[in-house]
């Protein structure tokens, strides 16, 4: 008797093809709760083989998530393994953090894949330390991570990374960014005293912030974090039109008046096309160091409530603790100085997701065209 062998192979192909399905959609019930996306949704599944039963799977994470990645492993073997058709479930996570779409008719700066403005419209809730902070999380988590000082009348990012002096240069033209716990950075604070005021006008200003950006010779970075100064004035607009963002955050704390003043800061982003990533209430909920008692001085839900309001994902809520103001202040951020505290683990959390959120983004795809030049001959 003969057997066909051309209809066993289109039956083990149709099986092969079942069970692929099958996973797939399994896969598609597994939400990252960092993009709070399926993992088929966020294009993380690179391949999927099946052999004998046997699974091997390999994910590609769009942000950092060193912390996170072995987590992820044994959660995404533990849901497919639930199924009964499947035998021994092997995963594979890496990351692969790529530049992704800015303002039409800019192109990403040189030597950054993504920039990453921190904003806020009302001054004194705490951006610049949540900005510092974030940018020491995603280094934690495995990216390569630079910081620009954008405020240029009071800046204070020197002081937190606890650096001074001015920065090297390359010919005398090009600055190199200051290095500090493992990130580059740049301000303003570095080529002036410190008790010098900056009695600049409008475009003096702008112009500072431009050369600042482009005249430091960022090496290699995944994420640049702006710290923009609070409101919607000459820097802000100079960054929405002339400066390639990837995205923006906005700190707020529960309070109605810095509610306000942050949905102005917001409205300025989308009016843009700057994609806001997600809100960040700081200052939630104060602290007892002595007896532990939780109050909310400034008010409650109130990031929440902004969030919801515009459709943004709530990204986290720092309560007020004098040691993040403390850690600051003496050139050492709490995910520096504390990173097992409650606080650092919340910045932790609020970055993956903040680029977690970038990576559901389109990307950018400039460097694949050729410049064209039309030359007279």
């Amino acid at each position: 008797m003969c057997v066909d062998t051309s209809v066993i192979l289109k039956q083990e192909t149709i099986m092969a093809l079942l069970e692929k399905s099958l996973l797939e959609a399994r896969l598609k019930t597994f939400i990252d709760p960092h993009s709070e996306t399926d993992l088929i949704t966020a294009k993380a599944v690179k391949s999927l083989e099946i052999v004998d039963k046997n699974v091997h799977l390999n994910l590609v994470l769009g942000y950092p998530a060193a912390s996170y990645l072995e987590e992820l492993k044994n959660a995404v073997q533990q849901h497919l393994q639930q199924l009964p058709e499947v035998g021994e479930v092997t995963v594979e996570v890496t990351v692969n953090i790529v530049s992704h779409a800015v303002q039409q008719n800019l192109k990403p700066q040189a030597g950054i894949k993504n920039i990453i403005a921190v904003a806020s419209g009302k001054g004194g809730v705490g951006k610049s330390t949540t900005a510092i902070n974030l940018a020491l999380a995603l280094s934690a988590e495995g990216a390569r991570v630079g910081i620009l000082d954008a405020d240029i009348y009071g800046p204070s990012i020197p002081m937190m990374l606890g650096l001074s002096g001015l920065p090297e240069t390359e010919n005398g033209k090009v600055m190199l960014p200051k290095i500090g716990h493992g990130i580059q950075s740049i301000s303003i604070g570095y080529l002036i005293n410190q008790d010098e005021p900056m009695i600049w006008r409008g475009p003096m200003v702008t112009g500072a912030l431009q050369q600042l950006l482009r005249d430091t010779r960022w090496d290699a970075l995944d994420y640049l974090i702006i710290d923009l100064p609070p409101g919607t004035g000459d820097i802000q607009l100079t960054l929405a039109q002339q400066i390639p963002v990837s995205g923006a955050v906005i700190v707020t704390t529960p309070q109605d008046i810095a509610l306000l003043d942050a949905q102005r800061g917001l409205g300025m982003f989308q009016k843009v096309n700057v994609p806001v990533l997600g809100v960040i209430e700081n200052m939630s909920v104060h602290i007892c160091s002595h007896c532990g008692h939780e109050e909310a001085i400034f008010g409650a839900g109130g990031g929440a409530t902004m969030a919801e309001k515009n459709q943004l994902p709530l990204l986290g809520a720092l309560p007020l603790d004098s040691a993040i103001r403390q850690n600051a202040d003496s050139g050492n951020p709490t995910v520096i100085a504390q990173p097992e505290s409650r606080a650092a683990q919340i910045y932790g959390l609020i970055a993956r997701k903040m680029a977690a959120r970038l990576a559901l983004k389109g990307k950018d795809f400039s460097s694949r065209f050729p410049n064209i030049v039309i030359e007279n001959n």
